[in-house]
């Protein structure tokens, strides 16, 4: 599963209740690297285009209307994909960087959006993303992602805080207000595996981990419980392949030969 974190805070590269020139810079330590490489820097990116980190920085610190001094003013969310999810995306770091880019404008900003619950979509939210190619000096099947998303919305008129935890619903069965990060982790998964066909083992899922991690006996026990009987089916699909395969081989056989006597004929 790709592990998404929702940062933002405390005095070091991502402290939010200022300006957000010193995220900007820290998210650009990569490409004097790759230009020292000869490779192509990645720019920031939004909804629609490429942007200048001057835009990021212009656009997200003017987006704070009626926020007080202390008041966080964006929030840093990080979108690491697995190496399966890597391979998925693409065979090369270039069409892994478009796809990625493609899920986080059409899928990950939508869920983020929708689950505050406010009747939002993806381009009700102001955000810029910047991909990166490695953690360190380590550039080997790490791609990831930092999206900066301002605390206001597009409008600058709504506050949305995924820091906020989600609140039962009321009676009414109206959600009463907050981020469920569960359920957006959740879709998050659910979009990657539709958009790029990427068949996921169970125990590799987010409800099997956070099962095993933060879950209850009982939650624990069902989740070991859907994995065995993943392991089954996926045995028993392997074992009918198995045994369909060599009578397909036989039949293409049959097939070849009936056609080299009719040539004959």
């Amino acid at each position: 599963m790709a592990n998404i974190k929702i940062q933002g805070g405390g005095g070091g590269a991502y402290s939010n209740s200022g300006s957000s020139f010193g995220a900007v810079s820290y998210l650009k330590h990569e490409d004097a690297q790759r230009q020292e490489q000869g490779q192509e820097v990645e720019p920031f990116f939004n909804q629609d285009r490429n942007v200048s980190s001057k835009e990021v920085v212009k656009d997200i610190d003017s987006n704070k209307a009626k926020l007080c001094k202390d008041d966080a003013k964006f929030y840093v969310m990080t979108v690491s994909p697995s190496q399966q999810e890597l391979k998925a995306m693409g065979k090369t770091p270039q069409k892994q960087s478009a796809a990625m880019k493609e899920w986080i404008r059409n899928d990950v900003m939508k869920n983020y959006a929708e689950n505050f619950n406010k009747g939002l979509n993806e381009k009700d939210i102001k955000w810029h993303g910047k991909i990166h190619h490695g953690r360190g000096e380590n550039t080997d099947h790490q791609m990831h992602c930092h999206i900066l998303i301002s605390r206001k919305d597009m409008s600058n008129t709504k506050k949305l805080s995924p820091q906020t935890n989600h609140k039962s619903a009321e009676r009414s069965g109206k959600v009463k207000s907050g981020f469920d990060r569960t359920e957006f982790y959740r879709k998050c998964e659910q979009s990657f595996d539709k958009r790029f066909n990427h068949s996921r083992d169970y125990k590799n899922s987010f409800d099997y981990q956070n099962a095993m991690k933060n879950g209850n006996l009982q939650e624990k026990q069902e989740a070991i419980k859907k994995k065995v009987e993943y392991e089954k089916e996926t045995l028993n699909k392997a074992t009918t392949r198995e045994q369909i395969q060599p009578k397909e081989k036989e039949q293409k056989k049959e097939n070849s030969k009936t056609k080299k006597l009719s040539i004959g004929l």
